[in-house]
């Protein structure tokens, strides 16, 4: 039984953590950097464990690492050597996993909680571009290409043993279609694709996410579908649209309802209206099973989804 399939067997909801990289930002770590988060793994990795030590705390079932934009060619570009790029990366998923055992341990085996999970991140060929084109999609790369590009990191993070790979942001389905067909290569390993949507029916790119879901559904290895990054206000849509071309477990992280621009990398708009746990209660409604946050969020956001989805299962 793959890990999303067994919490979900003994639990209604599997809750993610929230933001990352706007936490790092809020504790006071500058990411304005080619890198982003993964500056951070060079500079100050006992604050990513607390980050990941503070959203288990707030409630969350697997916390995602620090990897998203953490790759050998971005860190070989910013002077380091192959080998310390490999640390790196490695190094994300196992200040993850020490940061879940202290939680757990302290914890006393929460009886009414499942044992966390660790969640390696696999961010899109456009976050290792840094320019945003992960809000676009339109590298000009064919699957094979983009094959390539994924192989290696997730070799090296499925050797570093999360649980699952969280594959995400991803804009396109061509690169979608790239990962699902590396999972063969690591027998054992799940992941779930996550797409980044533009509107309530078609991810970044445009394409249908009907579609997208559709063509990512008879790959077993991926044991969810779902979307990130998204504005709250399509996330209903999107559930209702993803549920037509599969049948596996749907989740959804949303951001704040706030716009980034790629080019600034600021934040502007308004975070959106009412209680997030309110809203993450109306999506497990529609039929998401694996809810958490993205950017902008917190792990106050996190807590307000446990405080509901525990209290209805008990």
């Amino acid at each position: 039984m793959n890990p999303i399939q067994k919490i979900l067997s003994e639990h209604r909801l599997m809750i993610l953590d929230g933001a990352f990289a706007s936490e790092l930002e809020r504790r006071g770590c500058n990411l304005n950097d080619p890198l982003w988060s993964a500056k951070i793994l060079i500079e100050n990795p006992e604050i990513i464990r607390q980050v990941h030590r503070d959203y288990y705390e707030a409630g969350a079932d697997c916390a995602t690492t620090a990897s998203y934009q953490a790759t050998i060619d971005g860190f070989m570009k910013r002077g380091f050597p192959e080998a310390r790029a490999l640390e790196l990366i490695t190094l994300s998923v196992t200040l993850a996993r020490q940061a879940r055992d202290e939680f757990w341990a302290a914890s006393g085996h929460d009886a009414h909680r499942p044992y966390p999970l660790v969640a390696a991140s696999v961010g899109p060929y456009g976050a290792y571009l840094a320019d945003g084109s992960e809000y676009r999609g339109n590298y000009g790369l064919d699957e094979a290409a983009l094959r390539e590009f994924h192989r290696r990191r997730m070799a090296i993070l499925v050797g570093a043993q999360p649980d699952l790979l969280a594959c995400e942001t991803i804009p396109c389905l061509v690169e979608a279609l790239a990962i699902a067909s590396l999972l063969p290569e690591h027998p054992g390993m799940y992941a779930w694709i996550s797409f980044s949507a533009r509107d309530g029916e078609h991810i970044n790119s445009g394409e249908r996410i009907e579609a997208c879901a559709r063509a990512i559904d008879p790959y077993p290895q991926v044991a969810a579908i779902g979307v990130n990054c998204t504005a709250p206000e399509h996330i209903g849509s999107l559930i209702t649209e993803i549920r037509k071309g599969t049948e596996k477990p749907i989740l959804v992280y949303p951001n704040s309802g706030e716009t980034y621009d790629a080019v600034t990398k600021t934040w502007h708009g308004t975070t959106a209206e009412g209680c997030y746990g309110a809203s993450a209660r109306l999506w497990h409604e529609k039929g998401a099973s694996i809810i958490g946050g993205c950017c902008r969020t917190s792990p106050e956001d996190i807590r307000e989804i446990a405080a509901w989805a525990r209290k209805t299962a008990n």
